[in-house]
């Protein structure tokens, strides 16, 4: 395979996204469809092939965060509609939005009126989907002006609603008082709509954690993103669904090498030998991914076997403790996170004080992502 000649890459199970996937369908009615969001490429699995491991395990749509991660869906062959869940304003992303099928987020009137002006040459509406603020303040027209807003559009005749969503601001959190409230507000707004005559063709609300949380909230559609990628968005989740993570992370051995006890290790020597010891060189660094803030406090796996972390971790590479793993050498492949490592993006994120999404998202693109699959897993989950 390719990965013989890597330094460190990143390995995707894709049967596990589609088996993620499978356990999250269960979940909802058949008349509810699962919106895979696959924006930051995929949370660094690699958005085309999670794509189309997810609609095959039966997700219907796609989100992401830009156009140019909508166009590199649309380049690689996939039909399936594809939101654009950040805003949109420039001339020249209306009509890229238009060339190439893509399925807009309106915020406020004003952009509405600029999709309006800079369609108006084209002869079929586009569907958009405008974004309602319930108590996120991030995108959105607040939920009390709604209404007119919703009115504006729907009297525009180069828009189509597509849907009307809002996002949860809380919804990985035991107390749910908040997300009620936003509940409450999106629903006000819906009645308000249906009121003066106007029925969203579509509305959704959910994340992975509201999902599985509130049955009562999957309207017509949820958008599960950590969940797709095998993680929760919080541990008392974990009971509602089985989920198992698609990523692992590895490097080779460069170079082994013994030292004496005393011996400082890597800058600002943060790690000395206790004993003498046997020290590895691994290919992998704080610019593929591996947080500085990692140094002294991980393990990783080699030949089966979980080894320390030692020393501060540096841009390019990182050393291990392989004292006791006679058989190491140079080449070897290093498990440093999933697999035989025993750990998750959530153990990273714990140790780090962060959320598991800024990890997953952290391993750079010179980390090449090598795609495989378990047959029975996905003959299992498939059927």
């Amino acid at each position: 395979m390719l990965k013989q000649n890597h330094r460190a890459w990143v390995e995707i199970d894709l049967s596990a996204i589609k088996h993620n996937v499978q356990q999250l369908k269960r979940c909802l009615s058949s008349e509810t469809d699962l919106m895979a969001i696959v924006k930051a490429d995929a949370y660094g699995h690699g958005a085309i092939a999670v794509s189309q491991a997810a609609l095959e395990a039966g997700a219907t749509w796609l989100g992401v965060a830009t156009i140019p991660e909508g166009i590199q869906l649309r380049n690689a062959g996939i039909t399936a509609p594809i939101l654009i869940l950040g805003a949109t304003n420039s001339a020249d992303e209306i009509k890229a939005i238009s060339e190439h099928r893509l399925q807009p987020t309106i915020c406020n009137p004003k952009q509405a009126l600029i999709f309006h002006e800079v369609l108006s040459g084209i002869q079929h509406a586009i569907p958009v989907h405008l974004k309602f603020d319930t108590g996120m303040s991030r995108l959105g027209i607040d939920w009390r002006e709604a209404v007119d807003f919703v009115k504006l559009v729907h009297g525009l005749p180069q828009l189509a609603i597509g849907s009307i969503y809002s996002h949860l601001a809380t919804a990985d959190e035991l107390d749910q008082t908040i997300m009620q409230q936003q509940q409450q507000r999106f629903e006000q707004t819906i009645a308000a709509l249906k009121a003066v005559g106007i029925c969203p063709p579509r509305i959704h609300l959910c994340n992975t954690a509201a999902m599985l949380t509130d049955p009562k909230l999957h309207y017509d559609m949820v958008r599960p993103g950590l969940g797709i990628y095998g993680l929760y968005p919080a541990p008392h989740l974990k009971k509602y669904v089985d989920l198992l993570p698609a990523i692992q992370v590895k490097a080779r051995i460069t170079q082994v090498k013994s030292v004496v006890a005393g011996t400082g290790i890597s800058y600002g020597h943060s790690f000395h030998a206790p004993t003498d010891m046997k020290i590895a060189t691994v290919a992998i660094g704080y610019a593929d991914g591996i947080p500085r803030g990692l140094s002294n406090r991980i393990a990783v796996a080699v030949h089966g076997k979980r080894v320390a972390q030692v020393g501060t971790i540096t841009m390019d590479q990182t050393m291990i403790d392989v004292t006791h793993v006679p058989e190491v050498s140079v080449g070897d492949v290093v498990t440093m996170l999933g697999g035989e490592a025993g750990t998750t993006a959530d153990d990273w994120a714990g140790i780090l004080g962060t959320i598991s999404w800024e990890v997953l998202c952290g391993f750079k693109h010179r980390l090449p992502r090598i795609n495989v699959e378990v047959p029975e897993l996905s003959s299992a989950y498939l059927l």
